[in-house]
């Protein structure tokens, strides 16, 4: 058996992508939204079996990382998260990259020697990767109307990920990869008007002018946090949001808090675009947190420690 295992984002979508224009394989997708990163658990692996896995923390995947190659499962890791110990194994091929100005899909770029970069610069912007994927971008000379019809296409993929649970989103993730790989490039995905960027577009349009009524919850010179509705427009935009507000004001730390069915919030954490250090330490401070230097997130806040979390955010910022 093939297995890509992905997170739902444009980061993982994208550098599965580039894989199988590479070496078109039938494959099993395990994925899920954005947030669900414990995924290769769900793999039953066998002798011989071949796992590319792609944008989830091998921290969170230890155990089942370890069993996968204990069965004889040879397997490929590329990600740009902490991975805690990486096992030292003859069946591991381990692509982990910890630089806050790099992610997956740029990680597996590099490894196919940047056969499908297009799709990775389309990425970086999706993961607000923006100076990263300017300056790629100009390395191909593309033009300005090139670069925003990328960052659009990395900016809908990174938004159709986001939610509570999959009938949040507007396509499965595995289906998403699948419409995606049909097109040998972004361009030809954006050039076909029946495709499932023009869908996204549409639909991102619509979420993001709601998006617009958010509550302020703290706003100063260090950081800005707000809060969206329980509802699933919001949960769709709790991570693009954060990204445009980061893009907006580099010099601010923002923290987007989208109320859960059960009272808790879920929170998106940006670290300034001009300091891309600290998020991670903020998440980390609360018992559903983690994430990156420039990016992190808490599964489940509780509403009593919004304030605890504010304050965090501004003791690290300020």
């Amino acid at each position: 058996m093939h297995y890509t295992v992905f997170n739902g984002d444009a980061d993982g979508i994208l550098a599965a992508v580039q894989l199988q224009l590479h070496a078109p394989v039938e494959s099993v997708s395990v994925t899920g939204v954005k947030r669900d990163i414990a995924l290769l658990q769900q793999v039953v692996p066998q002798a011989g079996d071949v796992i590319h896995v792609l944008d989830i923390s091998m921290q969170k995947n230890h155990a089942a990382l370890e069993h996968c190659l204990a069965q004889g499962a040879t397997v490929l890791y590329a990600d740009h998260h902490n991975p805690g110990e990486i096992p030292t194994h003859a069946n591991l091929a381990a692509h982990i990259d910890l630089d806050a100005n790099t992610c997956t899909a740029l990680i597996v770029s590099d490894l196919l020697g940047r056969e499908h970069h297009l799709w990775a610069i389309a990425a970086a912007y999706g993961d607000n990767l923006f100076a990263r994927a300017e300056a790629e971008a100009d390395l191909l000379g593309l033009s300005a109307t090139e670069k925003q019809q990328l960052n659009a296409l990395g900016t809908y993929v990174n938004y159709n990920g986001y939610g509570a649970h999959i009938d949040d989103l507007h396509y499965h993730p595995a289906a998403l990869l699948a419409e995606l790989v049909k097109y040998p490039n972004p361009f030809a995905v954006i050039s076909d008007t029946k495709s499932v960027f023009h869908r996204l577009a549409e639909a991102y349009a619509a979420d993001m002018a709601q998006a617009q009524g958010a509550q302020v919850r703290m706003d100063n010179a260090s950081c800005k946090v707000i809060e969206l509705a329980n509802a699933p427009w919001a949960r769709r935009v709790s991570g693009v949001i954060g990204n445009q507000l980061a893009n907006d004001y580099p010099d601010k730390a923002h923290g987007v808090l989208t109320l859960n069915t059960d009272g808790s919030y879920t929170v998106s954490i940006r670290a300034p675009l001009n300091n891309k250090q600290g998020a991670a330490a903020v998440a980390e401070q609360f018992a559903t947190g983690g994430g990156r230097a420039g990016a992190a997130g808490i599964n489940a806040l509780p509403a009593a420690q919004v304030e605890q979390f504010c304050q965090a955010l501004n003791k690290m910022y300020t």
